[in-house]
């Protein structure tokens, strides 16, 4: 059984777990010591894809790269 004893905290903020778990892990990355600290930054950055579809055919894909604010 798993527990649920850290959902009030994020949830009562107003915050999905996505969210909190970005958060705290951003405060990990920050606490780290070079060059352990610029590597785990480098690692942060996502690529991804997202096809539309309609009328049951995929539409182009977009392309997108979200890098956190700097």
């Amino acid at each position: 059984m798993a527990s649920t004893a850290a959902v009030p905290f994020w949830r009562s903020a107003g915050m999905t777990y996505i969210t909190y778990s970005n958060i705290c892990a951003n405060l990990v990355r920050n606490c780290l010591k070079e060059p352990y600290k610029s590597e785990a930054i480098g690692r942060e950055k996502v690529h991804f894809s997202a096809t539309k579809w309609a009328d049951g055919k995929p539409q182009k894909p977009t392309i997108r790269s979200d890098t956190p604010e700097e």
